[in-house]
């Protein structure tokens, strides 16, 4: 576990050192659903505000029909439905790298998970 926290806490400093990423909305509230289960709320409330705000980092919105595409994903691939957005906006916009701990990744075709 410190190993991970580690490998994202370097993912993190690149992020902020300017290396571009994108995600979705629905994933940056999975993100402050963790932040605030372990740090107080008032600091996930800043660091996810943080997230929003940071320039390197596209946050794309979620509209219905993309979130039904990617249940039809998830069925399809038997993968969790987030996990599913995740992939149908990598298809969608050609992105091919994700960070990821989630080795469900590793089974989606043209996606290569970084961990580092």
């Amino acid at each position: 576990m410190a190993d991970d926290k580690r490998r994202a806490q370097n993912i993190i400093r690149r992020i902020q050192g300017g290396e571009r990423v994108a995600t979705t909305v629905v994933h940056v509230s999975e993100t402050a659903n963790i932040l605030e289960a372990r740090v107080p709320l008032e600091d996930s409330r800043s660091m996810v505000l943080a997230i929003l705000n940071m320039s390197s980092i596209t946050v794309a919105p979620v509209d219905s029909a993309r979130y039904v595409r990617a249940i039809q994903e998830a069925e399809n691939r038997d993968i969790g439905i987030n996990d599913a957005l995740a992939y149908c906006y990598m298809l969608e916009n050609e992105v091919h790298e994700v960070y990821s701990f989630d080795k469900h990744f590793d089974e989606l075709p043209g996606i290569t998970r970084l961990s580092e």
